[in-house]
C-alpha cells in the first residue's frame, strides 16, 4: 500500500488494471517496482500516452531512486526532454552512437550523426553551443 500512496495511486487499489488510464497504469507499473525493493528499474518508454502530471510524478521519484543509489535505465525518445531529465545518456540508432553526460553526448554533431539530420531540434542545440 506505500509504493500505491508513493506514486499517487492509493484511491485506486481495488480497480483492476483495466479499467486505469495509461498514466495510470504507469504508476501503477512503478509501484509494483517499489514495492520488490528492485535495485535496478528498467522503464520502457515510461511517457508514451500519459499526461504531465504522471510524467512528471514519475521523475520525480525515479530521481529519489537514483539519489538512493538505485540504478535507473529509461528508454526514452524524445531527446528534447534528455537534459531535464537524465544525468547519462546512451544515444543508438542501429549501433552505439556515443555514452556520456548528457552534455557531452547532445552535441549537433553527434545528434546529425545518429539521425542523419532529420530533427528540427538540431538548430535550437547549434544556437546553444
Amino acid at each position: 500500500m506505500h509504493a500505491l500512496a508513493k506514486v499517487g495511486m492509493a484511491d485506486f487499489k481495488n480497480r483492476q488494471i483495466g479499467e486505469l488510464s495509461g498514466g495510470q497504469q504507469q504508476r501503477v507499473f512503478l509501484a509494483r517496482a517499489l514495492a520488490q525493493q528492485a535495485e535496478v528499474f528498467f522503464l520502457d518508454e515510461p511517457f508514451v500516452g500519459i499526461d504531465i502530471r504522471s510524467e512528471e510524478t514519475i521523475m520525480v521519484i525515479l530521481k529519489e531512486l537514483s539519489a538512493s543509489g538505485k540504478t535507473i535505465l529509461v528508454v526514452h525518445h524524445d531527446l528534447s526532454k534528455a537534459k531535464k531529465y537524465f544525468q547519462q545518456i546512451i544515444l543508438l540508432n542501429q549501433a552505439l552512437m556515443d555514452f556520456g553526460e548528457v552534455e557531452d553526448v547532445m552535441q549537433p554533431d553527434t545528434i546529425a550523426q545518429a539521425y542523419e539530420g532529420q530533427l528540427s531540434f538540431l538548430k535550437e542545440l547549434a544556437v546553444k553551443s
